[in-house]
């Protein structure tokens, strides 16, 4: 009989957890705050932090701006998240310098404040940041593009089709990465546009869309039709300065390099839309951040840097068919393998 009934308290005990744990989960909630819900790289991440949150049992609301560069619906997010009592913030922030009042205020709140992709300005006004490492993501492309030019590098016409007006710091360290990677001197590594190398014609920003990227690429054809290189902030933007570029007959003058690495940038590599692009891998970051939220909602415990680097590196390879000496990458086929959207 007493081994009956310490059989029947253990399996009451046992019994308890069973039915606690998903009371817990169900306790912790988070936000995801994109840039836009259309854009295939947010989309992804969207994607990766909603399979990761059904698996972890979070409660997780999405938010994101009506157009790349709309800061003020990403404040209201915000918002909206310490109003419903979140246990934490995953953001790819519109304006970097702007949010971060709002993202004290969350912290302020209790909240956990992870950036996503862009790093806010300071990065250290986030609690973490889940990123791919931008600046080498522009080294990588600009090494692509000087060491296929040769000796043609040292008198390239080089455009700039950027993101959106307030440099977001995930533009800037694109645009000084490639800088460096090409042999420019960036100047202020905090700013875009301040550069005095006579190879560089331009800047000009698209929205980090086809259209925007089309109208960036007629201005700056305006301003020097001798352009040759042209760096995009991400490949929808490419596609529109390629647009742009056949309807003028100069489409296979111009050598475009671009960031992000989604299935139909890949697939622009591969019909030679795009020269080389570097791949990252916003699955990974939506994942991972929502897996830190849920830690810190149950231990309090934030989440570390990659050792060496002031954040969590998630990881980027250039992607060509047209491999050149001294710059490591994977073909087209791998890419389309690691590829999303």
């Amino acid at each position: 009989m007493k081994n009956s009934l310490v059989t029947l308290a253990l399996s009451t005990l046992a019994l308890g957890v069973v039915f606690a744990a998903p009371a817990s989960a169900a306790d912790v909630s988070a936000c995801l705050i994109t840039k836009t819900d259309t854009n295939p790289f947010f989309v992804k991440m969207k994607e990766g932090a909603t399979a990761k949150a059904k698996e972890l049992g979070v409660n997780l609301k999405s938010y994101a701006g009506k157009v790349d560069g709309d800061h003020d619906s990403q404040v209201a997010a915000i918002e909206s998240c310490i109003a419903d009592g979140a246990k934490g913030i995953l953001i790819a922030a519109s304006d970097t310098k702007a949010i971060v009042d709002q993202v004290k205020k969350a912290q302020a709140a209790g909240l956990l404040v992870i950036a996503l992709d862009t790093p806010l300005d300071p990065a250290t006004a986030a609690d973490a940041t889940f990123a791919t490492d931008n600046l080498l993501a522009g080294k990588l492309i600009g090494q692509w593009a000087a060491a296929t030019m040769g000796e043609g590098a040292k008198t390239a016409k080089i455009g700039f089709l950027d993101l959106v007006p307030s440099q977001p710091t995930v533009d800037v360290l694109r645009d000084q990465g490639f800088m460096i990677g090409f042999g420019i001197d960036p100047k202020d590594p905090n700013k875009i546009g301040d550069e005095d190398d006579p190879r560089i014609v331009g800047h000009d920003v698209t929205n980090g869309n086809e259209e925007g990227g089309r109208t960036a690429m007629e201005n700056l054809l305006q301003k020097d039709p001798s352009i040759n290189v042209i760096h995009t902030i991400n490949e929808p933007a490419a596609v529109g300065a390629y647009q742009a570029l056949k309807a003028v007959g100069k489409e296979k003058d111009v050598l475009i390099v671009s960031v992000d690495g989604g299935c139909p940038g890949v697939k622009s590599v591969a019909e030679g839309v795009i020269g080389a692009t570097s791949q990252q891998y916003p699955l990974m970051m939506a994942a991972l951040g929502v897996e830190a939220i849920k830690k810190f909602a149950d231990t309090g415990e934030k989440p570390k840097p990659t050792e060496g680097k002031d954040f969590f590196d998630t990881g980027v390879s250039l992607v060509t068919d047209k491999p050149a000496a001294g710059v490591e990458s994977i073909d087209t086929k791998v890419g389309t393998e690691k590829c999303w959207g």
